[in-house]
């Protein structure tokens, strides 16, 4: 079994202990950078004062960026399969000819 690190996140003044693999070390302490970040900005913007709705916000906002990449990559690889079939039929067309 691979070795595991332990390591203390703070989110919103509370500390999460966690015992993760070290590969995932970097991309915690970045996410946790990331959540302190927009709850800062959210709490500037908007007059929150409880944290669970600050933390709702953050976790709504994360969660759209990732849906709307989802889309977005669909969208991008339907247009290359289009484009791709195009092609595809041009070179039959010339090829046959």
């Amino acid at each position: 079994m691979a070795e595991q690190l332990k390591i203390k996140l703070s989110i919103a003044n509370r500390v999460y202990p966690l015992t993760i693999a070290p590969s995932q070390e970097e991309g915690l302490r970045k996410a946790a950078k990331k959540i302190e970040a927009m709850i800062s900005q959210f709490e500037q913007n908007y007059s929150v004062r409880d944290k669970q709705d600050v933390l709702a916000m953050c976790a709504l906002q994360f969660a759209s960026q990732v849906e709307q990449k989802t889309i977005d990559k669909a969208e991008v690889s339907e247009e290359v399969e289009t484009k791709l079939n195009a092609l595809n039929q041009l070179l039959h067309e010339h090829l046959s000819a």
